[in-house]
């Protein structure tokens, strides 16, 4: 394995909201004269070096993405950051490689190493005529970093990233590294794990748990994912009331039950495949803007989404656009909220017959982002879909008392997850994002949010990789005995020393160390 040892000691993360200190930041690469293969297991042995060296000097060691998070995963205070970008090698699996009694197709399998961002494996798979099973609004992330934290997108009948993960490659000691998938589906079969030269666990408990574990399980050197058919989506975004008339009560309805089976939407009363609602608390006399996406085979006849230049397309989040405001002047945050969102959001046009037009693209088209416009803050929380609607009242009344909010409010819907601690872990969990200028002001409005949320007894859970205020007493009321297995799964998995390698001020802080 290549080793640049930077001798940067400071490192900020891609949103520009913190600065991190360290010892180092090691970049690293596979090896340029080694086949694929070989270069796989040589950085495997590389990672084992690392840890040994970290336990000799005590040392914390954290594996960096793309540094999307704003959230301080990867401090290590005097440790050493891993710069694991550019280690972004993939292998088709074979069929000697799968295990027999797998139900899958061995051709929608791929392994991948965990630098690979989301875009790259995008773009890999649309050659193969296959995607992803769904993504977060943003593809910079690496894969890695993108499960860890349980990124989400709102697939709502499918989950999160976690849900096409069925194996994890976890490089766990000096001495030691494992290949992870669970015992009730297993995928792989021995020649896989003596190719990759690891040790085979099958535990449901072990696996789930490492799923989302945000770096603190060691250093998950490989990932194999569950791929599906090439396919489109046809998006639309339009603007509905959200009120008590008709349409209102309507939108409100399937907000709060994912029910569209009476829906009046672009496509009747068909389940869309994403669904997602955007509420601009300065302009609700206009509705909310409501964003659907329907499931489509793959064809070539199509004309790909445009980017909207000023602002977001179809399938991007509010951080695309939101860094652009500011509170400095609290009497002009309504006008600049609306400004911005006009000139940003591209709702679907009107055919000659009043009719939306449809926008098509493959997930790695809509979900294309990479790029983000200003200094901001995104906070987002899961609860139950029922209690959406009491939420929105919430949040209305909390922005009229303790507002402006320089920001909007923004609900998707997302499946449960299998991860031990998947913040998406309700039946189907609306997720209310949060994003707004960057500022002490917002971060006392969040701190506030949080407090009402607790106070009217709704159930919440905090995205691992946003802004969020956790603590031991808060994960214990959020995930209960699931975190008591999911520190047990890592003190199993990992030896004593390694745990304090892989132990870090955050995991202190929220009481997961």
């Amino acid at each position: 394995m290549k080793i640049i040892k930077t001798e940067n000691t400071a490192w900020t993360n891609r949103h520009d909201t913190f600065t991190e200190t360290m010892k180092d930041l090691y970049e690293l690469g596979n090896e340029d004269d080694l086949d694929a293969l070989d270069s796989y297991n040589d950085a495997t042995k590389g990672f084992l070096n690392m840890i040994a060296e970290a336990i000799a000097t005590q040392t914390c060691l954290r594996p960096l993405g793309t540094g999307w998070s704003w959230a301080r995963i990867a401090t290590v205070a005097n440790g050493i950051m891993l710069d694991t970008k550019p280690l972004n090698t993939r292998f088709n699996i074979t069929a000697e490689s799968v295990a027999a009694g797998y139900s899958g197709d061995p051709e929608h399998l791929l392994f991948v190493q965990s630098g690979m961002s989301i875009q790259e494996l995008g773009d890999f798979l649309r050659a193969k005529k296959q995607s992803l099973k769904t993504s977060g609004a943003s593809n910079g992330q690496t894969i890695a970093g993108a499960l860890s934290t349980g990124t989400h997108g709102a697939a709502f009948d499918f989950g999160a990233v976690p849900e096409f993960v069925v194996g994890l490659h976890i490089v766990v000691g000096a001495n030691r590294h494992v290949y992870l998938e669970r015992a009730s589906a297993p995928v792989v079969s021995d020649t896989f794990v003596q190719n990759i030269q690891a040790e085979h666990i099958l535990d449901d408990d072990l696996f789930n748990a490492a799923l989302v574990s945000f770096g603190s399980f060691g250093i998950i050197h490989g990932v194999m994912i569950e791929t599906d058919d090439l396919f489109l989506l046809e998006t639309y975004m339009q603007r509905l009331p959200y009120d008590d008339s008709d349409q209102g009560k309507m939108l409100k309805g399937i907000m709060q039950t994912l029910d569209f089976s009476t829906a009046n939407l672009p496509c009747g009363n068909e389940r869309p495949f994403h669904f997602g609602v955007l509420i601009n608390p300065y302009d609700m006399d206009k509705g909310a803007y409501v964003t659907t996406m329907y499931k489509r085979p793959f064809t070539t006849d199509y004309s790909p989404a445009v980017a909207n230049e000023a602002g977001i397309g179809p399938g991007d989040d509010a951080p695309s656009f939101i860094g652009l405001l500011t509170d400095s002047i609290p009497a002009l945050v309504p006008t600049m909220v609306n400004k911005i969102l006009g000139a940003s959001l591209t709702l679907s046009d009107l055919d000659a017959q009043g009719q939306l037009v449809k926008r098509l693209g493959t997930v790695g088209e809509i979900f294309n982002n990479t790029t983000l416009r200003g200094k901001l803050l995104s906070a987002a929380v899961g609860f139950p879909i029922e209690k959406v609607n009491e939420v929105i009242d919430l949040m209305l009344k909390a922005n009229d008392d303790l507002g402006p909010f320089a920001g909007l409010f923004s609900f998707r819907f997302v499946k449960q997850s299998g991860a031990t601690l998947g913040f998406t872990k309700f039946k189907h969990t609306c997720v209310m994002e949060l994003d707004a200028a960057h500022s002490d002001k917002v971060h006392k409005y969040y701190s506030q949010i949080w407090k009402i949320l607790e106070d009217n007894n709704i159930p919440f859970t905090f995205h691992w990789g946003k802004v969020n205020e956790l603590s031991p007493t808060r994960i214990n009321n959020m995930y209960g005995d699931a975190a008591t297995s999911w520190k047990a799964a890592r003190n199993k998995l990992l030896d004593a020393n390694t745990i304090k390698v892989f132990t870090n001020p955050i995991l202190q802080e929220w009481g997961l160390d």
